[in-house]
């Protein structure tokens, strides 16, 4: 459980220090700690930050077909360090790419 909190608390974080580039989808008190999802400025944003994280070994991050914006898994078997990965991508990601 630990784990799984640091987890969702690295990508709510992240989120939260840059609300006016990310924007969670759930609203803050149904968040799922397993099923993030968030959204970009724009959908030429959500497809170049998938593109790019797919490059940097992040997969499966588009979110779904009919709702769009980015969806990240952090299941059990997601280890720790992968989600730290992500952080520190979605930070960089916006330092790379400024409204």
């Amino acid at each position: 459980e630990a784990v799984n909190r640091r987890k969702q608390e690295l990508i709510y974080g992240v989120i939260a220090a840059h609300p006016d580039y990310y924007r969670g989808t759930a609203r803050r008190d149904s968040r799922s700690w397993m099923t993030l999802t968030w959204r970009l400025p724009d959908e030429s944003l959500e497809k170049k930050f998938v593109v790019e994280a797919t490059r940097a070994g992040l997969v499966g991050l588009k979110g779904h077909r009919s709702v769009g914006g980015i969806r990240a898994s952090l299941y059990n078997a997601v280890p720790l360090a992968g989600v730290e990965r992500l952080a520190g991508f979605m930070t960089d990601f916006v330092s790379a790419n400024p409204r």
